[in-house]
């Protein structure tokens, strides 16, 4: 049985759960344990902390894993990542009191900079040339330059909120970061049959994000200018109407462009239109 690693707690938890959910493979959250199968797959999740995940896929006590690239780099751990998730978006900065005057990495040389990411870090001023002395926290970094425990701070930063809260501002972006799935290198194949039907499954889910599904009826004279509106993902399905004169109209669309289209379409007699959301769309 292929066994899985996600976070125990907070944001990156709950949604990988959501995405396993979509994708089909039901938990039961309400008795959710330290190790415990999936309802209907032949799957165990097992909850841990985030910074334990990438060495536990190391060493084969989980055969993969959902957690921040940026845990990956800084364990330095020898997974495979599989693919880019699309949600736990962040970054790995560096910030400074809102009162100094920054003047380029240069800013940093000798400086004491507190943070949980001491390899990622030294990696970037050795990159440099840059000299620091690492302070390493194992929380509340923040708070460490009005303590003065540090001068600056290297530290994940998501909308920036926290760091005006506690007098800071941020002045370089050394990585970005989302969530990842990893995999032990040396997968059984049955393991790695598993991993195929679930980033199958998974693929389906992000083509899907963002669609919508559109029904209209369209006058029978204004179906060629309504497939050069609507290409769809091979062509859109065309369905004559009982009413002589009339065709219904079935597409996909993406949302981003949901307005404009049905705006087009309109100006070209399109009358009932419906639009609805899509679940899922298999290639």
């Amino acid at each position: 049985m292929l066994r899985i690693a996600i976070q125990n707690k907070g944001r990156l938890g709950e949604e990988s759960v959501g995405l396993l959910s979509r994708v089909g493979i039901e938990i039961d959250t309400a008795k959710r344990k330290y190790l415990s199968k999936a309802i209907n797959f032949p799957i165990e999740i097992l909850n841990v902390r985030d910074d334990d995940i990438p060495g536990l896929v190391a060493e084969n006590s989980a055969q993969l894993g959902i957690v921040g690239l940026n845990e990956v780099e800084e364990k330095g751990a020898k997974v495979n990542i599989v693919r880019n998730l699309g949600f736990g978006a962040c970054r790995l900065s560096l910030a400074i009191p809102k009162r100094e005057e920054y003047t380029g990495p240069e800013y940093f040389r000798g400086k004491r900079i507190a943070t949980s990411y001491p390899r990622i870090l030294r990696r970037y001023f050795e990159g440099l040339g840059i000299d620091i002395i690492p302070v390493v926290i194992s929380g509340s970094v923040e708070i460490t330059p009005s303590a003065g425990m540090a001068d600056a701070i290297f530290d994940i930063v998501s909308s920036g909120g926290t760091l005006i809260s506690n007098g800071l501002k941020e002045v370089e972006t050394v990585m970005e970061s989302q969530a990842v799935l990893v995999a032990n290198p040396s997968l059984s194949e049955s393991d790695r049959e598993l991993l195929d039907e679930i980033e199958f499954r998974i693929e389906s889910d992000r083509i899907s994000r963002g669609m919508k599904y559109l029904l209209m009826n369209i006058p029978t004279e204004s179906l060629e200018k309504a497939i050069e509106i609507l290409p769809a993902m091979r062509s859109p399905t065309v369905l004559p109407l009982a009413t002589p004169g009339w065709h219904s109209l079935h597409s996909v669309v993406e949302s981003s462009q949901l307005w404009e289209k049905v705006r087009q379409l309109k100006a070209i007699g399109a009358e009932g239109i419906l639009v609805l959301s899509v679940d899922k769309i298999i290639l």
